[in-house]
């Protein structure tokens, strides 16, 4: 991991020393992204996507199994010791990964309901279980953002994600020009928004569009809320925007406006911006 990465994780756990074991899971998540096995995985793209599906949407994955079941492994087992109640009942979740093609497609289409199921039926906390599942395809994902970045149509209007379908984690506003850009949570990829709209509703206009500006942290960090569909993103001024693998630490470092954003009545949308209804196929490499 670079530099930066790792000075965010030590600067949470600071902050947040009750967060520790949870860091724990995010910092082997963020190591497994920078490993380019998962490069081999990534289908071929040709041209651009101009239509409203995400890059991923309808294709079909040649996983190596073996990898992926490798990877849920060793993510779930982190989990499990890290020594927090919850996260203690991931220890008969290891079985899950003797079924790791349902795992990863539910993980993947961010399907809670298959993931909750899959919870109760190996006994462990389903809170917990969604929550460590949601990282089992994120190298992955990655590696697609990382091969396909310049195959996003600069025409993307869409508030999902165009390469995951996952809905934004946080907008940026960069440099002098002021350019709007929401960012993937799981992917860590990247699009702009050519103005200010709700990413859930398609919202422009501006009565509908409220910013709220927390106590602390000034104007530089907002959270944008949309008073038709009562969804909201936060948003942070920044010179440039962040690499894709500190995305996840910039969301968690950023909580305390999800908090102030529920307790204004906000919410985020449950699930995916787009269900992509991808194809596991073989791949005995």
């Amino acid at each position: 991991m670079t530099h930066s990465i790792d000075a965010g994780l030590q600067d949470l756990g600071r902050q947040r020393p009750e967060w520790e074991p949870w860091l724990t899971v995010v910092q082997e998540v963020l190591r497994e992204t920078a490993n380019d096995r998962w490069e081999a995985f990534v289908p071929a793209r040709g041209g651009t996507s101009e239509s409203k599906a995400p890059l991923l949407a309808g294709v079909t994955l040649a996983l190596e199994i073996s990898t992926v079941r490798r990877w849920a492994e060793q993510l779930i087992r982190t989990a499990y010791r890290s020594g927090t109640p919850k996260m203690a009942t991931l220890k008969s979740a290891i079985q899950a990964a003797s079924d790791i093609r349902t795992l990863f497609k539910a993980s993947l289409c961010q399907d809670s309901e298959r993931l909750k199921e899959t919870a109760v039926i190996l006994g462990a906390d389903p809170e917990a279980f969604q929550a460590v599942a949601a990282f089992v395809p994120v190298p992955f994902l990655h590696a697609c953002n990382r091969r396909w970045a310049r195959s996003i149509a600069e025409s993307w209007g869409e508030g999902y994600c165009p390469v995951c379908g996952a809905w934004p984690a946080f907008a940026e506003v960069r440099g002098i020009e002021r350019s709007r850009h929401f960012r993937c949570g799981r992917c860590g990829g990247q699009w702009q928004v050519h103005c200010l709209v709700c990413p859930y509703c398609g919202m422009t206009d501006h009565k509908e569009l409220v910013s709220l500006v927390p106590e602390k942290g000034g104007s530089t960090r907002v959270i944008e809320a949309c008073k038709r569909c009562l969804g909201y993103v936060k948003s942070f001024t920044t010179l440039q925007g962040s690499p894709a693998a500190k995305v996840i630490l910039d969301d968690l470092a950023s909580v305390d406006l999800d908090v102030a954003a529920l307790e204004q009545g906000y919410r985020r949308p449950q699930g995916p911006g787009y269900s992509l209804d991808v194809t596991l196929a073989d791949n005995p490499a």
